[in-house]
């Protein structure tokens, strides 16, 4: 949250075009494809023999993120990922992104030149180029906006639709650390409400509040499929929970699966905390969402490709559609997977 108690600038000081001049005085360009930027009527993007991707994805305030623990930098740089991440699960590389904020008037300047100096650590971090956007006012609380362009070779492009039976399924890093981080974050924010004066000690969940509140997108899997020559025949990324996340492809490809609980990759911590909060790890690695990580399919015969490789894990295989979607249990029981993630028009998570 922002709590400098240095003066504060207000947003109608500089008016609309004077504060995006603020805001992206720092703005760089990195990409070669960008031929124009920030100040015309439109960015101007060139790519020769290449397909372009485009995402969009919106945060609003207390449905997506609550400025109570989420600093705004953190959330600037957040916002890029969620972006990138789709990018990244066609099997494309990011170059481009447009940024629009609005704003209440309880926000000085300087909040917002928090919130646009994660946004532009994440461009500089993962060479993107910030080459548009809008801002205006809102009547109550802070939206964020972000559109993602990408380039890909057409051959390479990797959608929802294209897995088979016999495929393997395959997740990305550990599923679950972002959920937890988010418990612990709220279970904090209860106590604070209590007692203000209490100093939380969020050090031994460092990595999962980490994984909360400064996610970072795979940028190096669609280069690393690329050095295996590997190429996925289907992605989508882990933003929803791993659960809705194999139904989305089942359904788009027309195609069943069975995940094994024994494969889902967790972090230690995970484990922990979930004991701690006394909630099934399975459960929250199935269904907690905002990981970022990348779920895909590979035909069999790339089994030997990616078996060792520490970046990813073999979760489950792809069946006939008619076969349904599955969980098997470590005491080998086949339970029908339901999506039960994140929601965003969920009425009681709207209402928290």
């Amino acid at each position: 949250m922002f709590e400098d108690n240095s003066p504060k600038t207000s947003l109608s000081e500089l008016g609309e075009f004077g504060l995006i001049d603020h805001l992206t005085r720092f703005v760089e360009i990195y990409q070669p494809s960008t031929l124009k930027g920030i100040g015309d009527d439109a960015a101007v993007i060139h790519h020769k023999d290449e397909a372009t991707v485009v995402t969009t994805d919106m945060l609003v305030e207390g449905v997506h993120f609550d400025l109570a623990y989420m600093p705004l930098k953190h959330l600037g740089y957040k916002a890029v990922m969620v972006n990138l991440s789709d990018v990244y699960a066609m099997n494309a590389e990011a170059t481009q992104i447009t940024v629009s904020i609005a704003a209440s008037n309880r926000f000085p300047v300087e909040a917002l030149e928090e919130l646009y100096a994660g946004i532009t650590l994440a461009a500089k971090t993962y060479k993107v180029d910030v080459v548009g956007g809008d801002t205006t006012s809102s009547t109550s609380g802070l939206v964020i906006s972000i559109t993602a362009l990408g380039r890909v070779d057409p051959k390479k492009v990797t959608s929802r639709d294209g897995a088979k039976p016999n495929d393997l399924l395959v997740v990305t890093g550990d599923l679950g650390a972002a959920y937890m981080g988010l418990q612990v974050l709220e279970r904090e924010k209860q106590v604070f409400k209590v007692n203000p004066n209490a100093q939380p000690d969020l050090e031994p969940y460092a990595y999962l509040v980490e994984r909360q509140l400064k996610p970072e997108a795979r940028k190096d899997i669609p280069d690393l499929l690329a050095a295996l020559e590997v190429q996925p025949t289907s992605m989508i990324d882990i933003s929803d929970g791993l659960s809705s996340e194999v139904i989305h492809i089942c359904k788009s490809s027309k195609v069943g699966a069975n995940i094994f609980e024994e494969k889902i990759p967790l972090d230690p911590a995970v484990i922990s905390v979930c004991e701690e909060f006394n909630i099934d790890s399975t459960t929250i690695a199935l269904n907690g969402g905002e990981d970022y990580e990348l779920l895909f399919t590979v035909d069999q015969k790339d089994f030997d490709k990616i078996k060792a490789n520490p970046n990813l894990t073999i979760v489950g295989h792809i069946t006939e559609e008619r076969e349904g979607m599955h969980l098997v249990t470590r005491g080998n029981q086949k339970i029908p997977i339901k999506a039960q993630g994140w929601n965003s028009f969920d009425d009681e998570k709207e209402e928290d």
